[in-house]
């Protein structure tokens, strides 16, 4: 799973929801930030990448993650 990767999770609270890789983590899990998923550790397996990808790093703040992605 590689950063800027764009997501939807299938598992937990904000199943449904796009959200957008910003960094590994460890083994199995990634760290993931949306419009209405605060940023946290998610496990691989809970979600389904898209072939949309974008330019965003690590240190991005929650908004312009959001800009992004509604962009």
């Amino acid at each position: 799973m590689e950063i800027g990767r764009v997501c939807i999770k299938t598992k937990g609270r904000e199943a449904g929801q796009k959200v957008v890789v910003l960094s590994d983590v460890k083994s199995g899990k990634v760290l993931v930030d949306g419009e209405k998923v605060k940023r946290k550790e998610c496990n691989v397996l809970h979600l389904f990448p898209l072939k949309d990808k974008v330019s965003v790093g690590k240190d991005a703040k929650h908004e312009e993650v959001v800009k992004v992605l509604k962009g």
